[in-house]
């Protein structure tokens, strides 16, 4: 049997329950560190996956001689994740207060980084 759309409400107007973006019930959110995914942010790459305000495309910059360490939190007190080399290829989502947020891939490791520790790769 057919639902009758409420009333005033025609049936190309009425609320589909289907698709891929269904409220269906809560995600299962991964660990920290591990996606570029913040409460507020999440790489481009994760939307349709999970929900958040704003989706970023990433704007890769190059780890400068010397490293940098990825960290926890955008503070020197933060736990230190892993130590980016020199050359590899960082995916900024976020700039905040002299650090860079986002991910060495869409799969991680996530982190912040200085903003100094970073240049702009050559076009």
């Amino acid at each position: 049997m057919a639902r009758k759309p409420a009333t005033g409400v025609t049936e190309s107007t009425a609320i589909s329950t289907q698709g891929p973006f269904a409220l269906s019930g809560p995600v299962d959110r991964p660990e920290p560190g591990s996606l570029p995914l913040r409460g507020d942010l999440a790489h481009i790459g994760l939307a349709g996956r999970y929900f958040v305000p704003h989706y970023a495309v990433p704007q890769p910059r190059s780890v400068m001689p010397g490293g940098a360490p990825l960290m926890s939190s955008p503070d020197e007190r933060g736990v230190e994740q892993c130590t980016l080399m020199e050359g590899d290829s960082f995916e900024v989502l976020d700039i905040s207060g002299g650090w860079a947020w986002g991910c060495l891939s869409l799969t991680g490791p996530v982190g912040y980084v200085r903003v100094d520790r970073l240049e702009t790769l050559a076009a």
